[in-house]
């Protein structure tokens, strides 16, 4: 890992990307405060399924097709990170029940992500999942571990000497002017009374269900330019609805909704590298993959604050890519 002895950082933002960069950073040598207004847990990465899902994001999400191999890598960061720190991970897979069985087949085996047909299902083993508040906890606590502080509050310009990493999610103020092109995406998610408790996630059109003893979670709505986190009744409905067509016998369970509101960049990918203020690196704008994406973004942070190389995906994430397209 890079050395960072004797850097001051302060993260902006207390998610899965602030958290990981918190403690790359802070095992690398850095001293690293993490400031965040709101409360432990209270942010996107809180209102998440957890889903580490490069197969899937890919062949069902049109924004994420040209990505599989970084959605890849950073899947497999996971495992030492998860063992290192204490969070579980699921490998049961996911499997894709609907319309489209044969075309989504198809769309795995041309994009080289493992995947078969298996009676009125499509199955892969190649997305995982974890519980998002228990690893934001873990993460947390390893943090805290190595040194890092924790401030609930929200962070400044950085002073002479010091850097800035912002980890906001979809908070767009001034402390850097790439921000301007974030777009809020509000997502609604069910958590029931019961449910699945085991097994692969279940995804349909529009839908995925995820297993959990404490209770199955259903999503993903996803609402683009919207940044209020009042539940929605209809969008309530209307994933009720469609996770009953997936699974009937979820009909009478009881419901808890709960919204969160993610970031995303023209093109899907976070920007992550060197802003044009002055000591502010970005990590932000993951859209619906933060979770998967937090070790190597994280990993591509602490390479910047270090003067190392940032890796063979530091051009996709570059936020002077956006720059570059309008030149």
């Amino acid at each position: 890992m890079a050395t960072l002895t004797g850097a001051r950082v302060t993260v902006a933002g207390a998610g899965a990307l602030g958290l990981c960069i918190a403690l790359e950073l802070a095992r690398g040598g850095s001293e690293v405060t993490v400031r965040d207004p709101a409360a432990p847990g209270d942010n996107a990465s809180g209102v998440a399924a957890g889903m580490l899902a490069p197969a899937f994001e890919t062949a069902l999400d049109a924004t994420s097709a040209d990505h599989l191999d970084l959605l890849l890598a950073a899947r497999d960061l996971w495992p030492e990170l998860a063992e290192r720190v204490g969070i579980g991970l699921d490998r049961s897979g996911a499997a894709y029940h609907g319309e489209h069985i044969g075309a989504v087949a198809a769309r795995l085996k041309a994009l080289g992500a493992a995947a078969g047909i298996y009676g009125d299902r499509v199955y892969t083993r190649e997305d995982w999942r974890l519980s998002p508040r228990p690893a934001l906890a873990a993460l947390r606590s390893a943090a805290e571990a190595c040194g890092v502080r924790f401030e609930q509050a929200r962070a400044e310009a950085p002073g002479d000497g010091a850097l800035l990493v912002l980890a906001t999610g979809a908070e767009r103020r001034g402390l850097a002017p790439e921000l301007a092109l974030l777009e809020p995406i509000k997502g609604h998610i069910l958590r029931l009374s019961g449910g699945p408790d085991i097994g692969p996630v279940i995804r349909g059109d529009g839908v995925y269900i995820v297993p959990d003893a404490a209770g199955a979670s259903v999503g993903a709505s996803m609402e683009r330019g919207v940044d209020d986190r009042v539940v929605d009744a209809a969008r309530v409905a209307a994933l009720r609805e469609a996770a009953k067509a997936l699974l009937p016998e979820l009909a009478d369970l009881e419901v808890r909704a709960e919204t969160g509101v993610r970031a995303a960049t023209p093109d899907g990918l976070p920007m992550v590298g060197r802003s044009a203020a002055p000591g502010v690196l970005l990590a932000v704008g993951a859209r619906r993959n933060g979770w998967l994406l937090a070790p190597l973004v994280a990993q591509v942070v602490a390479a910047y604050v270090a003067g190392d190389d940032p890796g063979p995906f530091a051009a996709r994430l570059d936020p002077r890519r956006f720059d570059r397209q309008q030149g």
